[in-house]
């Protein structure tokens, strides 16, 4: 895959990614389980999220050494 087609579809990717589960753990913790109920699944979440972000910068961004 060529470089330029690699970031664009890493960075959809995973900016649709952030949005999912960002917004699950919103709707988590502004519905039932209340902020304190929600906040163990959006500490996940941001984790994940850091974890996702490095993994496209990875993959993605950083260019192979040769």
């Amino acid at each position: 895959m060529s470089y330029p087609v690699k970031v664009l579809a890493g960075l959809i990717g995973t900016v649709l990614f952030l949005i999912f589960v960002g917004e699950l753990s919103r709707s988590i913790s502004h519905g039932f389980a209340g902020f304190w109920g929600g906040l163990p699944f959006m500490l996940i979440v941001i984790a994940v999220g850091l974890m996702a972000v490095y993994d496209y910068w990875e993959e993605c961004i950083r260019r192979p050494e040769k």
